[in-house]
């Protein structure tokens, strides 16, 4: 079996290293990442400048671009065989809720979903990234599981968060939908040494809603949480409606 695997934090972050390491136990695993930090930069692709990779001491490659760029460049050019799964985190953060949106992480899963790859994006919900090495066996695991499948869904991709406990601590595993994330003060504005004015995007306070399948209270719980995404973002329930809203010219 041929495992791409990649993330957002950067090609030197721990929870690469660790899911490198779960994932080499079910096959022949070779990693793709960015040089630098791509948090927050979701389905980026680079468009107005090239590309450039180089071959880091272990063998692994690092692109100077966004975790979409990497998985693009991964299939289309750098591997020599199409991998039959990517695999990317293990993220330095919690993807749940509205998070999905603006992962470099889930970006990632969901580019290999788009070139017909069976994609998983993993998430460490605590802030103590020290600890992810302690989640590698259960990785490995999890993995039994997924990767041992005949068949994927297609069109779909799975979006995996880690509680913030210890891994023999974990109560289990629940499927669950995404919840509701609204920020509340995540907008700084100040000014520079020099008076100039700036404005900070983060930090603030977060209020969580959802049913009692959500990913959030699965996490709460101690349990991993397990959330397939689909690709077609279409809201099926509103299309009757919108048709009887007369939307035609003239």
């Amino acid at each position: 079996m041929k495992i791409l695997c990649t993330n957002d934090d950067g090609y030197h972050a721990r929870g690469l290293t660790v899911l490198a390491a779960a994932a080499s136990r079910h096959g022949s695993v070779t990693v793709v990442a960015p040089d630098r930090e791509q948090s927050a930069t979701s389905h980026a692709l680079t468009l107005h400048h090239p590309l450039r990779s180089r071959r880091a001491s272990d063998g692994a490659l690092m692109v100077d671009g966004t975790p979409t760029d990497c998985v693009i460049l991964a299939v289309g050019e750098l591997l020599d065989e199409r991998p039959d799964w990517v695999l990317s985190g293990i993220n330095h953060g919690p993807n749940m809720g509205e998070d999905v949106l603006y992962s470099g992480t889930v970006a990632a899963a969901m580019e290999a979903t788009v070139l017909g790859i069976p994609a998983v994006a993993i998430s460490y919900t605590g802030d103590r990234h020290e600890e992810i090495e302690g989640w590698q066996d259960v990785i490995s695991e999890l993995l039994d599981d997924i990767l041992a499948r005949q068949s994927f869904p297609a069109h779909t991709l799975l979006s995996i968060n880690l509680p913030a406990i210890p891994a023999n601590e974990v109560r289990g595993v629940r499927v669950t939908t995404l919840g509701r994330r609204r920020y509340k003060d995540s907008l700084s504005r100040a000014k520079d040494p020099s008076g100039k004015e700036y404005f900070w995007i983060g930090g603030g306070s977060t209020n969580w809603s959802g049913p009692p399948e959500a990913d959030f209270r699965a996490i709460e719980e101690g349990y991993i949480s397990v959330t397939p995404l689909h690709l077609d973002l279409t809201n099926y329930r509103l299309l009757e409606e919108l048709r009887g809203w007369d939307l035609g010219l003239g």
